[in-house]
């Protein structure tokens, strides 16, 4: 199960995911990542309650950081498998 939840402030919007980032929920991520911003100069992702992500949600978290999301929190065991990813 994930849950995604919705952040927005005057300057940044962020979107926290908890739970499993799994291929049937990687197009729904997407989804609520192209919705407008709202005039908010950043775009975050809260992975600090994300307890698991499949290659698929691996995938969608490189083309988020690449497409300009920043992560503002995130677990070490998330952000083990980022800088993994990074070095592949």
């Amino acid at each position: 199960m994930l849950r995604i939840s919705r952040l927005t402030t005057d300057n940044a919007v962020t979107l926290k995911l908890e739970g499993k980032l799994l291929a049937p929920w990687v197009d729904e991520v997407r989804s609520a990542c192209r919705r407008p911003a709202g005039g908010a100069l950043r775009r975050q992702l809260d992975l600090s309650q994300l307890t698991y992500v499949d290659d698929r949600g691996l995938g969608l978290l490189r083309d988020l950081l690449r497409g300009g999301f920043e992560i503002s929190r995130c677990s070490h065991f998330i952000a083990e498998l980022l800088r993994m990813e990074e070095s592949s």
